[in-house]
């Protein structure tokens, strides 16, 4: 298969500039780039699928440039619906930052080959004049109004800021034409309409022919977007989604689309997924492709100690193991659960009233007798147990478990040792 042929069965071709730029991608030797604004500080899993993009081209002998857009993230890319809120020059620069970190340790990985630029570090001195003469003039409005965002937001209104990003990411273009020869750009398929103006000024400015492609977004099976949850956005800074989080997310992908994610999400070559493929339909109650999306991206991301970390909790929750975890997995296992703060030994069913485990002593009474009661794992039928410290986990945590899938995690000592 052809880099070209590969990237169609991913799925990860949607529109492309010119067919010329086929042979040039097989070929190899582009310096290409794929950017993003820094309106956050983390990538989440979203950018994970178009950044991986970025280690794709550079294994067929591309060469990577991953631009983070302090100067288009004070403006921000026009949304379908509304206008974004500014954020400050403050928290923009740390969020730079942080996605430069993020990018360099993921994608990066040391690889001087790869580059990471701010398009703030030449957009910023740019004055009003020079921007209208030396860029603005080279956009017919009636051009930019049919870009289909932009047309798409005349009936409820758009700001002359949001209109004019087109230009600004167009700029991108050609600075990084001009300085590092780049005749690529990849993006996802909602910023056609931005990359093709990049195309324009390029060709306008320089007479250069440049070229793009861009890649279908990652959607679940209801067309939404692939990697939000109940929680919000699955982040790769693993203090915001800890690797057991992201672990639980990928573990229950929708069976429609697993293998789709696997095309998009990883290394697995063709053979490899169409085995996947056959076994998971032929067992799909052992979700062997589910199994191997967590692994290979929590591996790629974090690494193989985070993916084993993961799978650990993931196996000693299901199996009732819990006495097997570390307290630092306990805290990831559980984290986003209310800490219950100790400060006494405690009888069984007052310790469950106490902390409103249970609504009352009788209530108590019943749910210890009926064996819904278990304390790091173990089922607790003895209403004189005692909770003490001797029986915390690292001398820290009890983890209790009503019924089947309420979980509450205690914690001994006040707020100063739990720090």
């Amino acid at each position: 298969m052809t880099l070209f042929e590969e990237l169609k069965w991913r799925g990860l071709i949607k529109d492309i500039s010119s067919p010329e730029l086929v042979d040039k991608l097989n070929k190899g030797g582009l310096t290409f780039y794929i950017g993003t604004d820094p309106t956050a500080d983390s990538l989440h899993i979203g950018h994970f699928s178009s950044f991986l993009i970025a280690r794709r081209l550079k294994e067929a002998g591309h060469h990577p440039i991953l631009l983070v857009g302090g100067a288009t993230g004070l403006i921000g890319d026009p949304r379908p619906t509304s206008e974004r809120p500014m954020i400050s020059k403050e928290e923009l620069n740390h969020n730079f930052l942080c996605l430069k970190e993020q990018a360099e340790r993921i994608f990066a990985r040391g690889d001087k080959d790869f580059k990471v630029v701010n398009n703030f570090d030449w957009i910023k001195d740019i004055n009003v004049i020079d921007f209208l003469r030396d860029y603005g003039k080279y956009f017919n409005i009636n051009y930019m109004l049919d870009k289909d965002i932009v047309r798409r937001r005349l009936d409820s209104g758009i700001t002359y800021a949001e209109f004019s990003y087109m230009i600004l990411q167009a700029l991108d273009y050609l600075h990084l034409n001009s300085e590092f020869d780049c005749t690529l750009q990849v993006a996802g398929q909602d910023q056609w309409g931005n990359i093709t103006a990049g195309i324009d000024l390029v060709r306008k400015k320089t007479g250069k022919e440049v070229y793009a492609f861009t890649m279908p977004l990652l959607t679940k099976a209801d067309g939404t977007k692939f990697g939000k949850s109940e929680g919000g956005a699955i982040w790769l800074d693993r203090e915001k989604t800890t690797p057991y989080e992201m672990y639980q997310f990928l573990i229950n992908a929708e069976d429609t689309k697993v293998i789709d994610y696997l095309k998009f999400l990883t290394f697995l070559s063709k053979e490899e997924i169409d085995k996947i493929e056959k076994e998971q339909l032929e067992a799909p109650e052992r979700r062997i492709a589910h199994k191997a999306l967590a692994r290979e991206v929590i591996t790629f991301i974090h690494g193989e100690d985070a993916y084993n970390e993961a799978l650990n909790i993931s196996e000693a929750l299901f199996s009732g193991n819990i006495k097997n975890l570390t307290s630092q997995e306990i805290e990831m296992a559980f984290k986003g659960l209310d800490k219950l703060i100790i400060d006494k030994d405690m009888n069984i069913v007052d310790f469950l009233v106490e902390y409103n485990i249970c609504s009352s002593k009788r209530e108590s009474r019943e749910f210890v007798n009926n064996n819904s009661i278990s304390i790091n794992g173990e089922k607790i039928n003895d209403l004189e147990f005692t909770i003490d410290k001797s029986i915390a986990i690292d001398n820290k945590y009890v983890v209790v478990r009503r019924g089947k899938k309420k979980y509450f995690i205690a914690c001994f000592g006040g707020k100063d040792e739990e720090e």
